[in-house]
């Protein structure tokens, strides 16, 4: 069996890189959605996009329930107060991304204009409501969450929906809004040709700027906040038990692994990086060099969140020594080794299926394509 340590760190990474997966994967589907009505002109263009996305969308939203579900396994603790104290957001958040099934399905039944669009209307809602929710989730989980636990570890959010809308939060929403809108247009540069690649390029370039500068932006919030520090001794092979040990807030302290593990700074300028050469490919019209590029800017901006936090997973700024840790709020030693066992057999297979999918359907589409027979949409 593996050292139980390792196990916390290896659940770290891979819960890690499910988010990422999902990120990348499902991303661009939120960003098509979310430009339909910016991008697409007219029925047709839009019926392109939405075709672009078609094969693809319900298998990407695998990586969304496996994280979820790798969450409730490693992490139940988080997936206890996150679940209860973020109930109406991720409410909110299910009840968009349920408008993507419906609505690609729905608009197709009839050609009444007003029908359509009303449809579209809602793709742009099951596009744009998750990508704002999910930025300002993380950056309150950079602030700090308001909650409580008592001696039975039980949890208790002590705080309000619209407690979660301060304007760090808020530029974390707007900076996961670019990101992947940016990706849906980069996705759109590789799928499409005509009008909507030309449109998709011009707006890709004006998001990879603005993602660039609200990452800077954020970053540079994150210099002067109250960040969290463990100051007495860790056990990191304990039974979780998020009361055994004492966190001091302090300004700053989200800096601290970047002067202790030099390496991290490798997360942020990823970002930086590959935000600005996406700007660069899609000015070139490179769109799957500009699709790559934003894949990297996204698993950077992701990367840096887990790199300026870690060991905290979700920091309380109301009971600090509550805060909950990758070494205090994990799963028993059995139950991390035989979830690890089984991520090594299922996550290549994702994997494999998915880069399958995308492989049988490459090449672009175009107007022509939309009247032959194997168009769902």
């Amino acid at each position: 069996m593996i050292d139980y340590e390792v196990l916390r760190i290896v659940w770290w990474c891979l819960v890690g890189v499910l988010l990422i997966g999902f990120a990348v994967t499902d991303g661009f589907d939120l960003g098509v959605g979310a430009l339909l009505t910016l991008i697409g002109k007219n029925d047709k263009e839009r019926r392109v996009m939405i075709n672009t996305i078609g094969p693809h969308w319900d298998g990407n939203q695998v990586w969304f329930i496996t994280a979820g579900g790798a969450i409730f396994a490693a992490w139940p603790m988080i997936y206890a107060t996150a679940f209860s104290g973020f109930y109406l957001a991720l409410a909110l958040t299910l009840i968009a991304l349920w408008m993507r099934p419906i609505g690609f399905d729905y608009r197709s039944k009839l050609p009444n204009p007003q029908w359509r669009k009303a449809w579209d209307w809602a793709l742009f809602a099951g596009g744009i409501i998750p990508s704002l929710i999910f930025g300002v989730a993380f950056g309150n989980l950079l602030l700090g969450v308001p909650f409580e636990m008592d001696n039975t570890l039980r949890s208790t959010y002590t705080g309000s929906f619209f407690g979660l809308l301060t304007p760090f939060a808020l530029i974390a929403g707007l900076l996961s809004v670019a990101i992947l809108l940016n990706h849906g247009a980069t996705w759109l540069q590789m799928k499409t040709d005509g009008f909507i690649a030309v449109r998709a390029r011009a707006v890709s370039i004006v998001l990879s700027l603005v993602g660039v500068l609200l990452f800077v932006l954020a970053g540079i919030w994150v210099a002067f906040l109250d960040g969290f520090v463990i100051t007495s001794a860790v056990d990191t092979i304990a039974t979780s038990n998020p009361l055994k040990k004492e966190v001091a807030v302090e300004a700053g302290a989200w800096l601290n692994n970047y002067r202790d593990y030099p390496l991290t700074i490798i997360a942020p300028v990823l970002g930086v990086v590959a935000g600005l050469a996406c700007a660069f490919f899609s000015k070139r019209g490179n769109g799957g060099m500009a699709f790559v590029s934003s894949a990297l800017f996204i698993a950077g901006v992701i990367l840096t969140a887990g790199m300026s936090m870690f060991p905290f997973l979700m920091p309380s700024i109301t009971m600090p020594n509550a805060s909950l840790t990758v070494w205090d709020a994990t799963s028993s030693h059995l139950t991390l080794n035989v979830m690890f066992i089984v991520a090594c057999i299922f996550v290549p297979i994702v994997l494999s299926y998915t880069a399958y999918s995308f492989y049988v359907m490459r090449g672009r589409i175009k107007n022509d394509d939309l009247d032959q027979s194997h168009t769902i949409y």
